[in-house]
């Protein structure tokens, strides 16, 4: 069993989903221009239960300086519902970044790199 959430986190302060359009345009504004970290934390437990493997992978994304029309656009589109900092950089969010520094599999939800860390034993051939 594979358990797993993604944090965004800028100046301290933790973004979690937005609740309505006004509060994904506040994490917007906020990410707007600057720097944030992506937390992704993994827990998996084999079949046979046992101790659980765990760690936390961190991706530093660059946004660009958002515009209105931009901002207006992304927020009409939907895409931020549901997402922690309210973008999803695997859609149409991939215009609100500027760069990626780690693993941007982190950035989506799915830290790839540390679940093959974490368990190894995948990449064996059967």
């Amino acid at each position: 069993m594979i358990a797993g959430d993604t944090e965004v986190v800028i100046d301290g302060e933790v973004l979690g989903q937005p609740k309505d359009e006004a509060g994904a345009r506040a994490h917007l504004e906020h990410l707007s221009g600057s720097e944030h970290q992506v937390v992704g934390g993994l827990a998996l437990i084999g079949p046979e239960g046992g101790e659980p493997r765990t760690g936390v992978d961190v991706s530093t994304v660059a946004f660009k300086e958002l515009d209105q029309p931009l901002l207006d656009a992304y927020l009409a589109s939907g895409e931020w519902r549901g997402r922690a900092g309210s973008y999803a950089i695997q859609g149409l969010g991939s215009a609100l970044v500027d760069i990626v520094r780690g693993d941007v599999s982190n950035v989506i939800g799915l830290p790839v790199g540390l679940l093959l860390r974490l368990a190894p034993e995948l990449l064996k051939p059967e």
